[in-house]
């Protein structure tokens, strides 16, 4: 198996076994970021990802999961990406299921046919970053795309009925924007109605421009009191009819879960009761774990 710079995948995907078909992000310009600053992007040879399939069959042959990598791998050719899948189901007989980093731009482009054949082909679920339903925060983090765009992107990846996975990120828009946040977020969320939310919590790294504007004071940081707000504020005005809601990242200072809608007043409440307490939130340092 060959793998370039770090990896990262899904919480979702721990278990996983993890292949490249991309190396890096296509985008690589959002100011949060730092994941793939030591990558510059391009689309493996398709012959090299068999390869590495092939090497991975001999070990772990009754791998349940199997998670395409890097950032953005739907990027891919849909011919390309059809035939890494069909091989995916020749040489691991026991895989159930097959995830992918998805762009929303990179949805936008497959037709409704290329997605549909992708399904039957095995891709399973795809995860997409909408980190916030705001515009003035998504052209404040160099995102790329318009809350439009990732409606677009949403609904269009949940009609070809591969599972969609996506993620919006707590503190994103700082003290000023922390209610545009919530309310813009939930807006987004409600109608692309997804079928899984995972909510993380701003972590920054020097060498990323917005870590340079929290130093300089241009951003100020949500106190973990104040993110509880904010994630009671977006759970309050969403409107989902059944999605799977995951707050218990590693970023996260309290871990929530539960189904939406039927335990959005549970959620609410257990918001409620932590932001009145003088509640222990997580450390700093387990954060980064």
């Amino acid at each position: 198996m060959k793998y370039e710079g770090s990896v990262y995948r899904p919480p979702s995907e721990a278990y996983s076994l993890i292949v490249q078909v991309t190396i890096g992000c296509s985008h690589n310009k959002c100011t949060f970021c730092s994941m793939y600053k030591d990558k510059k992007f391009r689309i493996r040879d398709i012959q090299e990802i068999k390869e590495d399939l092939l090497e991975a069959s001999k070990i772990y042959k009754n791998t349940k999961r199997i998670f395409l990598a890097d950032g953005n791998a739907l990027a891919m050719k849909t011919a390309d990406l059809k035939e890494i899948l069909l091989y995916i189901k020749e040489i691991f007989p026991a895989c159930q299921r097959v995830g992918i980093y998805s762009a929303p731009k990179d949805i936008i482009r497959k037709t409704d046919e290329e997605l549909a054949s992708l399904k039957s082909a095995g891709l399973g679920i795809a995860y997409m970053g909408v980190e916030s339903g705001s515009d003035v925060i998504l052209r404040n983090i160099n995102k790329g795309v318009a809350a439009s765009e990732m409606v677009e992107a949403g609904k269009k990846m949940m009609n070809s009925g591969i599972k969609l996975s996506v993620t919006l990120i707590s503190g994103l828009g700082g003290k000023k924007l922390w209610r545009e946040h919530a309310i813009e977020s939930a807006k987004v969320i409600s109608a692309i109605n997804p079928d899984y939310l995972g909510l993380l919590t701003l972590l920054l790294e020097p060498g990323t421009k917005m870590y340079e504007q929290v130093e300089s004071g241009e951003i100020e940081l949500l106190t973990p009191k104040e993110i509880m707000m904010e994630t009671h504020e977006l759970l309050n005005n969403m409107d989902v009819k059944s999605c799977i809601f995951r707050s218990n990242h590693a970023s996260n200072y309290v871990s929530l879960e539960g189904t939406l809608p039927k335990d959005k007043i549970r959620l609410l409440k257990q918001l409620e009761t932590i932001i009145e307490d003088d509640f222990d939130y997580k450390g700093e340092f387990f954060r980064r774990l």
